[in-house]
């Protein structure tokens, strides 16, 4: 079954102005069989890129001596042959450290100049991050290939206001609380911050989010809807159907083949 794509949502932002669902490669297609042990390392990213993926997601932390590294945890333990948390490392110390034993650790600097054509979802995992994050967007003019999001409200705030307000930003769970469970608009309208997208999980402990009323709450409100981390294909099905604007995924070969069977997969140009 193919579902319409009825938001216009944000089309204000060059970020989001993309014909049909936004497929975010979560970092770089964590499960894809190629990328196994080997997420948010260039290699991952690069297999995104060749699938046709135009649309990355990472996440960003900073380290000692100011160098944003596209990662996620704080410390390069789990992932890397290194150990420590990042805050507390040098750029030198942390660039040794491999991922899988094999790739080493991308900068979002590095990533923006491999892919001069992708855009980047980017999710700030610390305080420290932000103004670092906004100066490197200033040097590689990457303001409109970004949409910059946080489980944290107040880190969200603080990005927001130093970024101004032509640079696509995510809703805060406090915002996403206000889609959900606010009943009249006039009241929403008075309460939603000015990010694009309320970028949610299936489900926070019990309760389901992204059902079909908060869709239409949220384009009611010119507000985009992107789900993660989606892997099966019949609940990318039942999200697309519902009117979600983006999916974000570990298995990119999955959600490339369903928007294919739908007829919304729109491969990124060479």
């Amino acid at each position: 079954m193919t579902s319409g794509h009825s938001s216009t949502a944000g089309h204000e932002y060059a970020y989001l102005d993309h014909d049909g669902p936004l497929a975010f490669a979560h970092r770089g297609g964590a499960l894809h069989p190629d990328n196994q042990g080997l997420e948010n390392s260039r290699a991952a990213f690069q297999t995104a890129i060749d699938l046709g993926y135009r649309y990355l997601e990472t996440d960003v932390h900073v380290t000692r001596d100011g160098v944003v590294i596209a990662f996620h945890d704080e410390t390069l333990d789990r992932t890397t042959t290194g150990t420590g948390v990042i805050a507390d490392l040098p750029y030198a110390e942390v660039k040794e450290a491999l991922i899988g034993g094999r790739e080493p650790i991308a900068t979002l600097g590095e990533l923006f100049e491999a892919w001069p054509q992708a855009r980047f979802n980017v999710d700030l995992k610390s305080v420290g991050a932000i103004t670092p994050l906004v100066e490197l967007l200033r040097e590689h003019d990457a303001f409109d290939r970004v949409c910059v999001a946080s489980f944290s409200e107040s880190r969200i705030r603080r990005a927001r206001a130093l970024l101004g307000p032509t640079v696509a930003t995510g809703l805060g769970p406090l915002a996403v609380a206000v889609l959900k469970f606010v009943p009249f608009r006039w009241l929403r309208a008075r309460l939603l911050p000015p990010g694009v997208c309320a970028q949610i999980p299936l489900k926070a402990g019990p309760v389901e989010l992204p059902t079909a009323r908060f869709v239409r709450r949220a384009h009611d409100h010119g507000k985009h809807v992107h789900v993660w981390t989606v892997d099966d294909a019949s609940t990318m099905h039942s999200l697309l159907d519902r009117g979600v604007d983006g999916l974000v995924t570990d298995r990119i070969d999955t959600l490339r083949d369903v928007l294919l069977e739908r007829g919304q997969w729109k491969a990124a140009e060479a």
